[in-house]
């Protein structure tokens, strides 16, 4: 179980060091640029990146005084926030990624045979099973109010 603790700090001093990103930084970043138009609601980014809204919505802010991401109103639902990879957030993830994938791959990857790492993916998906078995995801847990919920859009 150490490794569940300290696999998460060892990645967070790399990225520290080298980005000068958190790890929860770089998740939320990785995150809206697999979306299209690397945009997500902020609701729908905060249950990803496991983070309350309200300490999403802060991390948020952060990174728009540093020019990685913006906030817009969904179009959709003007009640809802997006959350927006600018350009500049994009490239500083795109120069990012190379330094914290090669230290995922050194301390965890290359750590295991493939056979190793066949058996810690079939064990990983049995304890997620057991996990989404037992009951969907409090909304409360992320700060979430229901379907009809307004976000913060001055932070």
């Amino acid at each position: 179980m150490k490794l569940i603790h300290r696999l998460p700090d060892a990645l967070e001093v790399q990225l520290q060091r080298d980005a000068q990103l958190s790890f929860i930084e770089y998740y939320v970043l990785a995150g809206l640029s697999d979306q299209p138009e690397g945009r997500m609601r902020m609701s729908e980014l905060a249950v990803l990146v496991n983070a309350e809204l309200s300490r999403l919505s802060h991390m948020i802010s952060r990174l728009e005084k540093r020019g990685l991401v913006g906030r817009e109103p969904d179009p959709s639902n003007r009640r809802y926030t997006r959350a927006v990879l600018t350009d500049a957030g994009f490239a500083y993830l795109k120069d990012a990624a190379p330094g914290h994938v090669g230290h995922v791959l050194d301390l965890f990857i290359d750590a295991l045979s493939p056979d190793e790492l066949q058996t810690l993916h079939r064990y990983s998906d049995k304890v997620i099973a057991r996990i989404d078995g037992e009951r969907e995801p409090c909304p409360a847990a992320y700060g979430l109010r229901g379907e009809s919920d307004t976000e913060d859009t001055t932070s």
